[in-house]
């Protein structure tokens, strides 16, 4: 009998064994504060970072009911890329897809983390597989601007980048063979990046049905900084 299935990333890296339990703690900075009569009011802040906790499994040997994108992969692969991940310093994709027994997909989890702690176990009495407790940080990027002035006081005007798409090596390049994360820019459509992605514009409704959550019901408009998931064709 076919079961729901949960599909974890980090980054491009599939967890062989889906974890147990997600925890994902929304956190706000709204303080409340007691007025001169006695009355306390709450005063409504913007969110702070999340907090993404779960526990994964990696096995020593190949289990049925571990999925692989290639070949069996022992722990040691793992956790080299966990320590990659943390001492790299960079913000990378945390993507939770959870799908029915049909293959319909419900939802997906997708949002930008950093690594900021795990924890390996290892239990002699069930044998030589690994756990590993996993900490991330929901990351917000952010910038900085910066202005020149010129002797006279006035302001230089800043000179425009323009923001692309990731190069593609040519337009007969394989789809992505799994599911990628796509930050939108000014100037993007679906369209756009689905001729960049898969070759074909056409296409746009594969990335448009994987983001429906992300997008709303109107595939044609998005907005820049939005996260998107580029599926396999």
């Amino acid at each position: 009998m076919a079961k729901n299935r949960y599909d974890f990333y980090l980054k491009k890296c599939l967890l062989p064994v889906p974890p147990e339990k997600l925890q994902i703690k929304i956190n706000n900075a709204n303080k409340t504060v007691t007025l001169i009569n006695g009355q306390q009011v709450n005063l409504l802040k913007k969110a702070e970072l999340s907090d993404v906790e779960f526990e994964c499994l990696l096995p020593q040997a190949k289990y049925p009911f571990a999925v692989y994108k290639s070949k069996f992969k022992r722990p040691g692969y793992y956790l080299d890329y966990f320590e990659k991940l943390k001492t790299k310093r960079k913000p990378f994709q945390f993507i939770v897809s959870r799908y029915l027994p049909s293959g319909k997909m419900l939802f997906r989890t997708n949002m930008k983390v950093s690594m900021e702690d795990y924890t390996i176990v290892e239990d002699a009495g069930e044998g030589f597989d690994v756990k590993v407790k996993i900490k991330l940080k929901q990351y917000r990027s952010f910038g900085t601007k910066t202005l020149k002035m010129t002797k006279n006081g006035k302001k230089t005007k800043k000179k425009k980048v323009k923001e692309e798409l990731p190069p593609r090596e040519t337009e007969n390049s394989p789809a992505p063979a799994s599911p990628q994360s796509y930050t939108v820019v000014k100037g993007d459509c679906l369209w756009k990046i689905a001729k960049h992605f898969y070759g074909d514009g056409s296409l746009y409704t594969v990335i448009y049905n994987a983001n429906q959550s992300v997008i709303g019901g109107n595939p044609n408009l998005i907005y820049p900084d939005q996260v998107l998931i580029i599926p396999p064709e």
